[in-house]
């Protein structure tokens, strides 16, 4: 295992299995677009980084992607940051991930260059504006920085790589912002705990408000009733982002298996996610995730029938309304 992959896989437990699965002429796209991604997020997203640093550090990788800055200077700039974190080891990398990027195609650079980019200044926008939402307006906002342009980015890349996804790139471009929010929300989900422990709460406003909460009242131990009804909200939300990611996938013609369960997987296991934290008390408390045997049987199930779309509607029908995988 090269450098490369040895870092896509200290900071992904379920990509990296999707990238690998990958043809070999996009893994290192792919994979490489993750990492460059996961700069961002990862200084973005330090627990111990005042905003203002954030926003500086954020710039100036975003001027590394433009050229307009050495990558050195971005690494010399965050030296001080544990490297003992795999998320940090990544990023205090990137400038071995720009001479990755200098080594794929002109087409794929600028690809990967623009959209990286534009999600970084987003990102550091946002870190001007946080660290609360007040609207869905705003939310869906900040998730289209995050987490939208990737989806953008990820169907650039497939039309380059298929000819026949390629003549549908217009009408799957929004579909792919959809399915961006949709995994964004799940993350949403997922972090509440830990994302109000460094100051931050992605749950809009509006959706507190209605429910007679403030953001500080949402965790307190006599409003759980009232904290699960926003949960189950924003999981309505999201199933309505990745309702339209069947769709997206039936655009991968059938023989290009291995394709298709690259944007399979991560959409299975959102909805397995949404499946487990409704009603669930413990996505206020901790961080709620699907098992590793989760994983194992949908990545089992899907590749021996992801070919075919009914079944997919079917799996996906299940997985959303069961949180036991074991009754599946």
């Amino acid at each position: 295992m090269d450098e490369f992959d040895q870092m896509l896989e200290s900071v992904s437990r379920t990509f990296a299995l999707s990238i690998k699965n990958l043809p070999h002429k996009l893994q290192k796209p792919v994979g490489l677009a993750y990492l460059l991604f996961r700069v961002s997020d990862t200084i973005e997203d330090h627990p111990y980084l005042e905003a203002s640093r954030k926003i500086e550090l954020l710039e100036l990788w975003a001027d590394v992607l433009e050229g307009h800055r050495a990558s050195k200077s971005f690494v010399n700039s965050i030296s001080d940051l544990d490297s003992s974190d795999s998320e940090v080891y990544v990023t205090q990398h990137a400038d071995e991930l720009m001479e990755y990027l200098y080594s794929l195609s002109p087409i794929l650079q600028e690809m990967l260059t623009t959209r990286v980019k534009r999600s970084t200044l987003g990102m550091a926008r946002w870190q001007r504006q946080g660290p609360f939402v007040d609207t869905v307006e705003e939310l869906d906002d900040y998730m289209h920085q995050v987490a939208g342009r990737v989806g953008y980015l990820m169907t650039d890349i497939y039309a380059w790589y298929s000819p026949s996804f390629a003549k549908q790139k217009d009408e799957l471009m929004p579909l792919s912002r959809e399915i961006g929010l949709g995994l964004q929300t799940v993350n949403v989900i997922r972090g509440i705990p830990k994302d109000y422990e460094r100051g931050w709460l992605f749950i809009p406003g509006t959706y507190l408000s209605q429910e007679g909460l403030s953001r500080d009242q949402f965790f307190e131990p006599g409003n759980e009733s009232r904290a699960i009804n926003i949960v189950n909200k924003l999981a309505d939300k999201a199933e309505k982002h990745l309702s339209h990611g069947l769709t997206y996938i039936s655009a991968f013609p059938r023989y290009q298996h291995r394709v298709r369960l690259a944007s399979i997987w991560p959409l299975f296991f959102a909805i397995k996610t949404l499946a487990i934290s409704r009603d669930n008390i413990e996505v206020i408390r901790n961080e709620v995730k699907i098992t590793r045997a989760d994983v194992k049987t949908i990545i089992r199930n899907t590749t021996m029938m992801g070919w075919s779309e009914r079944w997919l509607k079917a799996y996906y029908d299940k997985l959303n309304q069961s949180p036991d995988l074991k009754a599946l």
